[in-house]
């Protein structure tokens, strides 16, 4: 029953995934004043599954003078990652329950850094070389004030459980009494998952696009896949973690969309950063907050203790 649950999960993310791309695509047309996708099926519904066909079905080419095995392992190496990360879906009826999700979380995200570095360096080009080496200073950078915020909030549920998240915010959510970290971790999940305006690793103006420049057909669908499923997983974190991980609710749902369609709508909205200022960001601005809070709710947290 734990296989047959995780296997149906991962069809839902996949086809969740084929349908963020087509609301990408919609909504990015509409505030650019003009239609999207709209002649493939009913209102274009049919259009990601066109998109999927295609790109299977296109030739797959590899550079001669790449490294062979390793560039076709990484984007392989990448979904798999992925799907690793699903395994932490808070479940009504404890199929996975994982006691240090928060930090199998971390570490899941820590390994997808060899991924894009692999796909960048195997590729032997300048351009996906140069987009591997800023994807790699990206993410380890955020991930330090990414795992800070999480800890601001491990603290308070004595816990590295995500289900738990759900039983210490049945009162109150935690975004109430920590919304500046809010807005910390949402452009973290930015940086993190390589979205504009932190998508240096595909900064088509500079790098053609970064560090899967090379890859065609089934390798560049697996990187595609990849990315939307993390945008996906860290909406659902977000929500876990600040909006009352209340999973057995429409609502829980319905607020992973609301943010997938702000993850478009900044998209659409921001041009790209200058690539000091993103490291500036996150060393000298995020990374004080979330240790500020820290410091701030441990001290909180035991004088409550002491009051007790």
């Amino acid at each position: 029953m734990f296989l047959i649950s995780y296997l149906v999960m991962i069809i839902c993310v996949l086809v969740a995934v084929a349908f963020v791309t087509l609301l990408e695509r919609k909504v990015l047309g509409y505030i650019q004043l003009r239609k999207g996708p709209n002649k493939v099926g009913l209102m274009g519904l049919l259009q990601p599954f066109s998109d999927g066909i295609k790109l299977f079905f296109s030739e797959q080419t590899y550079p001669y003078m790449s490294n062979f095995i390793l560039y076709y392992i990484s984007p392989i190496f990448m979904l798999v990652l992925s799907f690793l990360l699903w395994v932490l879906f808070p479940y009504m009826v404890n199929v996975y329950n994982f006691n240090f999700g928060v930090l199998f979380f971390l570490c899941s995200t820590g390994l997808g850094v060899y991924g894009v570095m692999l796909s960048g360096w195997s590729s032997n080009s300048k351009y996906a070389m140069l987009g591997g080496y800023r994807a790699l200073a990206q993410t380890i950078s955020y991930e330090v004030s990414m795992a800070m915020i999480m800890l601001c909030f491990v603290i308070f549920i004595f816990s590295y459980n995500f289900i738990d998240f759900k039983i210490y915010q049945s009162d109150i959510w935690f975004v109430f009494y920590s919304l500046p970290l809010l807005f910390c971790w949402l452009s973290s999940c930015l940086a993190e998952t390589n979205r504009a305006p932190f998508d240096f690793a595909e900064g088509e103006s500079e790098l053609v696009s970064g560090f899967n420049v090379e890859y065609s057909g089934g390798g560049f669908a697996f990187i595609f896949l990849s990315e939307y499923m993390n945008i996906i997983f860290m909406s659902m974190l977000t929500v876990i973690i600040f909006f009352g991980c209340d999973y057995d609710s429409i609502f829980f749902y319905l607020s992973i969309v609301f943010i997938i369609f702000w993850f478009i709508w900044v998209r659409a909205s921001l041009p790209r950063f200058r690539y000091d200022k993103l490291m500036y960001l996150t060393w000298k601005v995020f990374l004080p907050v979330a240790m500020n809070y820290f410091i701030f709710f441990s001290l909180f947290l035991s004088l409550m203790v002491l009051d007790l």
